[in-house]
């Protein structure tokens, strides 16, 4: 087959990244070559269309296509980390738009509209220092815990989505009873999905020389301990989980010079509109 002559005007990567998890917490063929210094492409027309595609966008379907077009190291998205996935999409946007982005807020003190210019670099200079702890010791437990993967956190969100989209219907239900009962029953989906997810959370625990991998014991276990250490497994994971957010950016109103912390919320509908 002959090379095509246009082949020299194909995308190029635009920017190189380091995955902050290094990849350990992937499966074999997820990726491939140097993690520490992964290319990324800019998006294509197709990428562009696929994103605005409303149910795909929900399932994450079309976030998991985008990232293995642009990153053609990562073979299967579904199985990425959470901690790299921020990362790949800050990156992506970069390759495609530029490092800076364009941000609207409007100040809670004078109700001005501002339009914020943030320089995205700072959230790869985050993910390049900040730490996952993956080790929890109380007394003679080493309690292993790990992120959850783009696919667990994907699914997770949808179900959570359900659940807020019933909860807005409750103003409906007419009789006083059936709509306390309605709440009751979407609070406790809402604690099993939270619950769930510290379960999942945990990798395995050591006693001594054993390792306990099996789902079913460490699920047992988390169910039956006491709430110290429940409580101890669950402020690490919340705590990982704040320290992987995207770090706010100081910014102050230029009417009232009223300052606030704004963050980026990771919305691909607005983070990867045109710029």
């Amino acid at each position: 087959m002959p090379q095509n002559p246009l082949q020299q005007y194909f995308r190029q990567p635009k920017i190189f990244i380091s995955l902050p998890s290094q990849g350990v917490y992937n499966k074999l063929g997820t990726l491939q070559g140097d993690v520490t210094n992964m290319p990324v492409c800019a998006m294509t027309g197709m990428d562009e269309i696929i994103l605005k595609t409303p149910d795909a966008l929900l399932s994450g379907e079309s976030s998991v296509k985008v990232i293995q077009s642009c990153c053609s190291a990562i073979k299967d998205a579904w199985d990425l980390s959470i901690l790299d996935t921020t990362l790949i999409f800050t990156a992506m946007r970069i390759a495609t738009f530029g490092s800076t982005m364009s941000v609207e807020n409007t100040c809670s003190a004078c109700n001005t509209e501002n339009e914020y210019e943030l320089d995205l670099s700072r959230i790869i200079e985050h993910f390049s220092k900040v730490k996952y702890k993956n080790k929890i010791v109380l007394q003679d437990l080493v309690i292993n815990v790990r992120p959850l993967t783009y696919k667990e956190s994907t699914d997770f969100g949808i179900r959570n989505f359900q659940l807020q989209q019933q909860m807005s219907q409750v103003d409906s239900i007419a009789d006083d009873a059936e709509r306390q009962t309605f709440i009751n029953k979407l609070f406790k989906e809402l604690a099993e999905i939270r619950t769930k997810i510290y379960i999942l959370s945990v990798e395995s625990v050591e006693i001594g020389t054993q390792t306990v991998t099996e789902r079913s014991f460490i699920e047992e276990w988390m169910n039956n301990c006491e709430k110290t250490v429940f409580d101890s497994i669950t402020d690490q994971i919340e705590k990982n989980r704040e320290d992987w957010r995207i770090p706010a950016y100081k910014v102050q109103c230029s009417e009232c010079e009223h300052a606030v912390d704004l963050r980026v919320e990771l919305d691909q509908s607005n983070f990867f509109a045109g710029a």
